[in-house]
């Protein structure tokens, strides 16, 4: 294990940008090992002071997301990892845990996620389920995927608002009336809401 360690970290230590060559290594190793030992290998790199590395180590924890989940260790400890690349890969695997267990039957994981005091579990469920209507279950309950995002209306946090209302933003080209809709309803006056009406509402009054 030590050995694959090391293989992948020289692999994408030099990597600064973008995430496609560490999404390949991940995939490739998780598909050519047992699900426990690209489990474990995950683990370690999650530990490494450098940024591809960890990014690689969450990428491997999605392509394992149907047969050896990780939901506690992306809660627990992927969520406060400092970088926004990792946090950015904790989207990615969040997302593929819903897939893996069908987005109807994640309905309550998803809300607790969106509800949690942690930000980058927050963010993790506007961003990872991008675009919402593209979705199994949200592509035949668009109301429902927008009741959700406009609840983040008023995040505390600016990048979870400017995610739920960009994410609202990109349903609103086919569902123009229900997004229209659900703005409506907003209370203008707290200058949060504002900030994610302008964003959600970008395609809607041009």
């Amino acid at each position: 294990m030590d050995d694959d360690v090391a293989a992948i970290t020289a692999a994408v230590a030099g990597i600064e940008h973008g995430f496609k060559t560490q999404q390949q290594i991940a995939r490739d190793y998780a598909q050519g090992h047992a699900p426990d030992d690209a489990y474990a290998v995950a683990l370690h790199l999650l530990d490494s002071e450098i940024v591809a590395v960890r990014m690689t180590g969450v990428l491997i924890l999605e392509q394992l997301a149907t047969i050896r989940p990780s939901l506690d260790l992306l809660r627990d400890r992927v969520s406060t990892d400092p970088a926004w690349q990792v946090q950015e890969m904790l989207a990615r695997a969040f997302d593929a845990h819903c897939k893996a267990i069908g987005y109807e039957r994640a309905l309550p994981l998803i809300e607790e996620w969106l509800d949690s005091p942690v930000r980058n579990l927050r963010r993790a469920v506007t961003e990872g389920l991008r675009i919402w209507t593209s979705r199994p279950y949200f592509k035949q309950h668009p109301e429902l995927a927008i009741r959700l995002l406009g609840a983040r209306r008023a995040d505390p946090e600016n990048y979870v608002r400017e995610s739920a209302g960009n994410a609202l933003r990109d349903i609103s080209r086919k569902y123009p009336d229900l997004v229209r809709a659900e703005l409506a309803s907003w209370d203008l006056s707290d200058q949060r809401t504002v900030q994610t009406h302008r964003l959600a509402s970008r395609f809607l009054y041009d």
